[in-house]
């Protein structure tokens, strides 16, 4: 059975690192330490040059909830029109109504602004008040995949709703299941919840090359990695979870 990696990346040399690796594809990313926005322009560009690997782009336009606006939505099809001109196979989309269903006039939307490119829905999905019915309409408007933890904290925790949603899913879409995977407990999401699919990030903690370095100024928030230190894509994480699969 071959299991596609998707390599959640933010950075260039995170994108090049997960494509050495042997991830089959790229969600591209800003800010994943706050769950993720849209990348910047240059960004897009710069990893579309480097990288052959099918590349999908994150349209998310601020962080928090996924109650948007007629302007948030605005700026939303923008960024996929940028993303389709820098040449993306793909993007990642999600919104949710204030009752927590699936926001049908903003996904429909951005699904027929999107074309021909692939759909992802992200894991909004996680955030509907019932994912049952969440599927049903994600199935009814054509998303070709969702990207989802089965509404657990982690896809391990989830993997008996996931394998549920595959069953329900069939051919029409695909269950992406994503949530803390890693090479130590990849096999089992797989083996138990049956998804032919994966995403995650494969990252370690990388120093920074400066030695001027002002330890009484920082932008580092709490809990994040500090002004000199980055959480970056690795290969060789990549490979450790494409050896766990096989």
């Amino acid at each position: 059975m071959t299991v596609l990696i998707e390599a959640c990346v933010d950075a260039i040399d995170a994108a090049v690192e997960a494509e050495r690796g042997g991830a089959g594809r790229l969600e591209l990313c800003g800010e994943l330490l706050q769950g993720g926005v849209t990348p910047s322009a240059g960004l897009i560009g710069a990893v579309r040059e480097r990288v052959k690997i099918p590349l999908f782009v994150l349209i998310r336009p601020r962080t928090g909830d996924f109650l948007y606006s007629a302007d948030e939505r605005d700026v939303m099809l923008r960024d996929i029109a940028l993303a389709r001109s820098f040449g993306a196979d793909g993007v990642v989309i999600g919104a949710l109504t204030s009752i927590g269903d699936v926001d049908m006039e903003t996904t429909r939307a951005l699904i027929d602004a999107a074309r021909p490119m692939q759909v992802t829905f992200h894991r909004a999905f996680d955030f509907a008040r019932d994912q049952g019915a969440a599927m049903d309409a994600l199935l009814s408007v054509g998303v070709d995949r969702v990207l989802t933890s089965g509404g657990a904290a982690s896809a391990l925790e989830g993997a008996a709703a996931l394998r549920a949603m595959v069953h329900l899913a069939g051919d029409a879409m695909t269950i992406l299941a994503g949530g803390s995977i890693t090479a130590s407990n990849v096999a089992d999401v797989v083996r138990e919840s049956g998804v032919r699919q994966v995403h995650l990030r494969a990252a370690v903690r990388v120093e920074s090359a400066m030695t001027h370095r002002r330890g009484n100024v920082t932008l580092a928030r709490p809990q994040a990695p500090n002004d000199y230190e980055r959480v970056v894509a690795s290969a060789d994480e990549i490979r450790r979870v494409m050896a766990a699969l096989s």
